[in-house]
């Protein structure tokens, strides 16, 4: 498999870095991909799926196609997946069973007693990609740490106006008001000066989007007048480099033979681009696929009838809810909202849609969080009571329109049953419901205007750190940054979750997280519904994948598989 052109959804890229519009697929499979392939035509277009070519290697079915190749651009878990820890590193990686910070592309680092100063060692080692677009000079060092974060909170650099859509989560937590300033102090050596202390700041330095990018690439596309490009045409120092891109099709990812840390023992990985489960099920039944995304309960016990599967699940750090918009009328009201929430009956919701893989919520932090608290009073499922409060707010033969998002996530198997049960729960009070969904792209797109009643979403931590649910989500910064789904902001609530980020104590930063629970609780800009297992379905033959409770997938430590299926 060579690297002859890369594919986007904009074009194909020549070796000559020549970015050409056309529609010429190239491919590469094999004869025994081909026999497979046949077979799943044969058993899935009686449902109406189309036959598609993916290339040989590790096969993964995703669920969607990326937004970017860059995750400092985007918050969607499907890019995520495909992007963070297939084809970059951090400075900090999380771990989430000690609760500590394990080095990366810094091996070691130091904090002032006073919590302004972070200073980092870089490794020495470690180069970027090679592609047919870029060839690096140099290894990776401190100019392009600098680069990196400087684009995000510097609005002079040439790159910070590329991003087409910001750098949302960044923006939702004010990423760029904390950093007073980023130096570098030697090739290897990173300062960071914060204009106040952040308990957070570590985390938000380990979590998916705080990757590291070529300076000297990002320099090369400025002179070719190509500057968007680097957020497309990815180069990363992570374990796979970016190297065929199909949009609706497939990913191909090659082995970095350069790669600083434990060498992936797979050649090529291919996600390939499957929306429907019931079809990345049957593909991972007749070994088109080693592992797949993101099952649907439902689809479980089907699973479990074939011996060559087998489900892998832990408990995740992610919250479903229903954000109401809060500055739309009537849901301006709190008894409005108040109504809402007890009209759902979040029992039924977790049978019909979870089968046993979830838990009930009655905050936003989940379980798995060393500050969840035990004692948050749950608004309960009070049908008359919600009937009360909307004739108290004056408000009869409400209508109102929910949106579900088109795609499964881990917080959420199935968001369009989910939208249905509460479009039943809502009618049992009177209130009519409309259930408006759109394809991905254009669902994330029109989100972004704002113009919605309410909307089925949720939220997968990218660190262990307690705020990692509540600023993104629902802080008035976020709101500018399209994270905070509700449009909620409420002072007190942002001088609470300001000051529990300020304290290095975890007892007195828990304390606080409760108080915030607590309002969420009596406010409802949201109502939490489940927190979700993480799940993926895989072959037995294929290698152990670890799910984190937080983060997107990593196949970089994935170990060679058997030939007798899985792998092609």
């Amino acid at each position: 498999m060579g690297l002859s052109k890369l594919h986007s959804p904009f074009g194909i890229l020549s070796d000559a870095g020549v970015f050409e519009l056309q529609n010429n697929i190239t491919s590469h499979t094999t004869i025994a991909v081909r026999r497979a392939f046949a077979l799943v035509f044969i058993l899935l277009c009686l449902s109406g799926c189309d036959q598609k070519q993916v290339p040989d290697g590790l096969v993964y079915c995703s669920e969607g196609n990326p937004e970017s190749f860059n995750p400092q651009v985007v918050t969607s878990g499907t890019t995520i997946d495909a992007t963070s820890h297939q084809i970059y590193n951090r400075l900090v990686d999380d771990d989430p069973i000690s609760n500590t910070f394990l080095p990366a592309l810094a091996t070691n680092w130091q904090v002032s007693e006073d919590g302004l100063r972070y200073e980092f060692s870089l490794r020495q080692d470690v180069a970027f990609h090679t592609t047919p677009f870029f060839k690096p000079t140099r290894n990776m060092n401190a100019d392009d740490v600098v680069f990196s974060f400087d684009r995000i909170v510097n609005n002079e650099n040439p790159f910070h106006k590329t991003a087409l859509r910001g750098f949302p989560y960044f923006e939702s937590i004010g990423f760029s008001k904390l950093i007073k300033a980023i130096t570098k102090v030697d090739d290897y050596s990173v300062r960071f000066e914060l204009n106040y202390p952040d308990a957070s700041f570590l985390s938000n330095l380990a979590t998916d989007f705080a990757v590291i990018l070529s300076q000297q690439y990002a320099e090369q596309l400025q002179q070719q007048g190509k500057p968007k490009l680097l957020d497309i045409q990815a180069v990363g120092t992570g374990p796979y480099r970016l190297v065929e891109y199909v949009k609706n099709e497939y990913i191909r990812y090659l082995r970095n033979p350069h790669y600083w840390g434990q060498k992936p023992k797979i050649e090529q990985l291919v996600f390939d681009i499957t929306p429907r489960s019931t079809v990345r099920l049957s593909k991972l039944i007749v070994g088109d696929c080693s592992i797949s995304a993101l099952p649907k309960a439902g689809e479980l016990p089907v699973a479990r009838t074939h011996d060559a599967l087998e489900v892998d699940s832990r408990p995740g750090m992610n919250v479903a809810y229903w954000a109401l918009n809060t500055k739309k009328p009537p849901f301006d009201d709190i008894r409005v909202r108040q109504a809402l929430a007890h009209a759902i009956d979040k029992r039924s919701l977790l049978n019909a849609v979870y089968h046993d893989t979830a838990v009930m919520a009655s905050g936003i932090l989940p379980p798995a969080s060393w500050a969840y608290p035990n004692d948050i009073d749950e608004i309960s499922y009070d049908p008359e009571k919600a009937k009360q409060l909307l004739a108290s707010a004056g408000v009869k033969q409400l209508k109102l329109d929910i949106w579900a998002m088109p795609v499964a996530r881990s917080y959420n198997p199935n968001p369009q049953k989910t939208a249905e049960l509460l479009q039943a729960d809502l009618s049992a009070i009177g209130v009519k419901v409309n259930i408006i969904s759109y394809d991905w792209s254009v669902f994330t797109q029109r989100l972004g205007s704002s113009d919605y009643d309410s909307v089925i979403i949720g939220w997968s931590a990218d660190n262990s750190d307690p705020d990692n649910f509540f600023t993104p989500l629902l802080s008035c910064g976020s709101i500018a940054s399209h994270n905070n789904w509700a449009q909620w902001c409420d002072r007190s609530f942002d001088d609470l979750i300001t000051h529990a980020k300020q304290l290095t104590d975890t007892t007195a930063r828990k304390a606080l997280y409760v108080e915030a629970e607590k309002m969420i609780s009596q406010q409802v800009p949201l109502i939490p519904l489940a927190y979700a297992q993480r799940m993926v379905l895989k072959r037995k033959d294929a290698p152990v994948v670890t799910l984190m409770p937080f983060g997107g997938i990593s196949f970089g430590d994935a170990q060679q598989i058997n030939s007798t299926g899985g792998q092609h």
